[in-house]
C-alpha cells in the first residue's frame, strides 16, 4: 500500500513507511541462537536444566493420575515416573539426531490418557483381588496397545504417506492447527494454577515480570533474565510454597488442597529407589487386546496429527524454515519409534512433541538443536538416580500450571504467525480460519461436557473400542481444527489462482521439496553423511 501525499518538507517519507505493512518473513527475526547454533556450555547446561524442569510437569501429573487408578502404590508411581523421564530422554535424542532434528522434546501426551483409562476400566481386570497384581496386568495390557499403535506412526511416517499429506498443507490450514496445539490446552492452564492460587497465582506473575519487564528495566543482565526466567522463578516460589507447608499452613486444610500445595505430598521421594536404571518388558511380558490396541492407533493418529503442528511451531521458534514434508514424514516416523519403545519399556503412556517446551524456546529465544540433547541427558541421568529426580519432580502441579500459561500461549501464538502469508481480506479466508477455529473449539467441548456427566461419551455403542476410537478423535481441539482446515482448503475453490495466493500456498513452494532451497540442507540434513542412505526427496 502505498503512502498518501502530504504538505511540508520532510513530512512524506515517514508517513509512507507508517503505512507499509510489515514484511512476511521465512524465518522468525530475533531469536538469539538459531537451530544450528549452539551457545556457550555452560548457557547451554543451564538452558538444557531448564527444559528439563519444564517437561517435568507433564512427566510427572500423567503417572501420578494413572498410576492409583491401576492399583500402584507410591513405589510403582515413581518407577513409572522414572521410566517415562529415562524413555523421553532417549526420544529426544533420537528426534534430535535422526528424526526432524528440530529442538523439540519428545515426552509424555494427554491424548493417550483417555484410552489408558477405558483400559483400566475393561471388564477383564475388574475381579482382581491383589491391588499390585491389578497394576502389573493393567501395564501390560497399556504395553501391548502402545506396541501395535506406535505401528501406525511408523507405517505413515517411513513410508511417506505423511509427506504425501503435509504437501497440501498451506499456511492458512497451518494456522488453525499450531493455534489449537496451543490454545486447545487451556484447560492445563489457569484451572490448575487456582487449584492452589496461593502458590500458582505468584509463579505465573513472577514470570511475566522476569522474562517481560527486568529484561526492559536493568539493561545490564538484560538477556540472563529472559533467557532463564524459569531458573530464577520456580526455586522462589517453591522455597515460598516449602515455608508454608512447614509453617502449617495447610495443617487442617481438605485432603485435595493439601496434595496440590504442600510440597511433602507426592510421595516420590519416599517411593523412589536411589538407583535404577529402567528395562524394556519391566513389568513382564505385555498383553494384547484388539479392542485396545484399536482406541490406542486413535490416540496415535490424534498424536500424530499434534505433533505435526507442534514440530511446526518449533521450526517457527528454532528460526528454521518451514519444515519441508519429507522431514516432517521422518520425524513421524521416529516419533512411533518412540511410541514402541513407551510399549516395551512401560511407561503407560504415549509420546508426542511437548507443546511446553515448545513455548520454552520462545521465552528464551534460544532454538539450539544442543540445548534439547543437553536437557535429554538431565532426562536420562535424573531417571537413573531415582532420589534426586524425585526431588525435582515434587515441585507443586500449580507452579508447573503456571509456566503452561504463558507457553501454550506462544505456541498458539506462533499459529497466528503464519496469518502473515495469507489474505486476511478474502472472505474464503476468513471463513475457513474462522470455521475451523471454532469447530475446534466447539466440538471438543461437548464430547467432554457428554462425557463429565454422563461418565461416557456421545457415542455409546456394545462395541467399546468403537467408542473409544470416536470419543478420542472429537475430544481433540487441535485434531477437530487442523481436520476442518486442511478439508476447507483443500476443497473450496482449490484452482482458482487468486485463491493459491489468498491461502499463502506460493510462500512455501519452495520448501515442499527437501532440495529446492539450500536452507533445508542446512538445518535438517542427517548427521553422519547419512544422507547419502537416506536421502530426503
Amino acid at each position: 500500500m502505498a503512502g498518501g501525499g502530504g504538505g511540508g518538507g520532510a513530512a512524506p517519507a515517514p508517513k509512507h513507511d507508517e503505512l507499509t505493512p510489515h514484511p512476511v518473513k521465512d524465518q522468525l527475526p530475533g531469536v538469539s541462537y538459531c537451530i544450528t547454533s549452539p551457545p556457550p556450555w555452560p548457557e547451554a547446561i543451564l538452558l538444557g536444566f531448564q527444559h528439563y524442569l519444564v517437561m517435568l510437569g507433564t512427566t510427572v501429573i500423567i503417572p501420578t493420575a494413572l498410576v492409583p487408578q491401576m492399583g500402584g502404590n507410591n513405589e510403582d508411581k515413581a518407577v513409572v515416573i522414572q521410566t517415562l523421564l529415562f524413555v523421553a530422554g532417549i526420544n529426544t535424542l533420537l528426534q534430535s539426531f535422526f528424526g526432524t532434528r528440530l529442538p523439540a522434546v519428545i515426552g509424555g501426551s494427554y491424548t493417550f490418557v483417555v484410552p489408558t483409562i477405558s483400559i483400566i476400566l475393561a471388564g477383564r481386570y475388574a475381579n482382581e483381588p491383589n491391588s499390585h497384581t491389578k497394576f502389573l496386568r493393567i501395564m501390560r495390557g497399556t504395553q501391548g496397545a502402545l506396541i501395535v499403535a506406535s505401528a501406525l506412526q511408523i507405517i505413515f511416517g517411513f513410508s511417506g504417506l505423511w509427506r504425501n499429506v503435509a504437501r497440501y498443507l498451506s499456511p492458512l490450514s497451518a494456522a488453525p492447527l499450531v493455534m489449537l496445539v496451543g490454545f486447545g490446552l487451556y484447560e492445563l492452564g489457569f484451572p490448575s494454577v487456582a487449584k492452589c492460587v496461593e502458590i500458582g497465582l505468584p509463579e505465573l506473575i513472577l514470570l511475566v515480570i522476569f522474562a517481560m519487564y527486568l529484561p526492559h528495566a536493568i539493561h545490564m543482565m538484560k538477556s540472563i533474565f529472559d533467557r532463564f526466567a524459569v531458573l530464577f522463578t520456580i526455586p522462589i516460589v517453591w522455597l515460598y510454597a516449602y515455608l508454608l507447608t512447614v509453617g502449617g499452613a495447610y495443617r487442617n486444610a481438605p485432603p485435595k488442597t493439601q496434595f496440590h500445595c504442600r510440597t511433602d505430598r507426592s510421595g516420590l521421594i519416599g517411593g523412589a529407589p536411589w538407583i535404577r536404571v529402567p528395562y524394556p518388558f519391566q513389568w513382564g511380558a505385555p498383553t494384547f487386546d484388539a479392542g485396545e490396541a484399536f482406541a490406542m492407533m486413535a490416540a496415535s493418529f490424534v498424536a500424530l496429527v499434534e505433533s505435526t503442528g507442534a514440530f511446526i511451531a518449533v521450526s517457527r521458534y528454532a528460526s528454521a524454515t518451514p519444515l519441508p514434508p519429507s522431514v516432517l514424514s521422518r520425524g513421524i516416523g521416529w516419533q512411533g519409534i518412540g511410541i514402541l519403545l513407551d510399549g516395551l519399556f512401560g511407561t503407560g503412556n504415549g509420546s508426542s512433541v511437548s507443546v511446553e517446551n515448545a513455548g520454552l524456546l520462545a521465552l528464551t529465544r534460544v532454538g539450539s538443536r544442543r540445548v534439547v540433547q543437553i536437557s535429554a541427558g538431565f532426562m536420562i541421568f535424573f531417571s537413573i538416580l531415582g532420589k534426586f529426580g524425585a526431588v525435582f519432580a515434587s515441585i507443586p502441579p500449580p507452579i508447573f500450571a503456571a509456566l503452561y500459561c504463558i507457553f501454550f500461549a506462544y505456541v498458539g501464538s506462533a499459529g497466528f504467525g503464519f496469518l502473515q502469508f495469507c489474505n486476511l481480506n478474502s472472505f474464503r479466508t476468513k471463513f475457513i480460519l474462522g470455521f475451523s477455529v471454532f469447530m475446534g473449539l466447539s466440538v471438543p467441548q461437548y464430547f467432554n461436557e457428554y462425557t463429565s456427566i454422563a461418565g461416557y461419551g456421545p457415542v455409546h455403542t456394545h462395541a467399546r473400542w468403537f467408542n473409544d476410537i470416536v470419543n478420542v478423535i472429537f475430544s481433540s481441539k487441535a485434531f477437530v481444527a487442523g481436520f476442518v482446515a486442511y478439508l476447507l482448503d483443500n476443497t473450496i475453490h482449490r484452482h482458482d489462482g487468486s485463491v493459491r495466493k489468498d491461502r499463502g500456498y506460493h510462500w512455501w513452494d519452495k520448501f515442499r521439496s527437501y532440495r529446492t532451497d539450500t536452507r533445508s540442507e542446512e538445518f535438517y540434513s542427517l548427521p553422519f553423511n547419512l544422507n547419502k542412505f537416506f536421502p530426503s526427496v
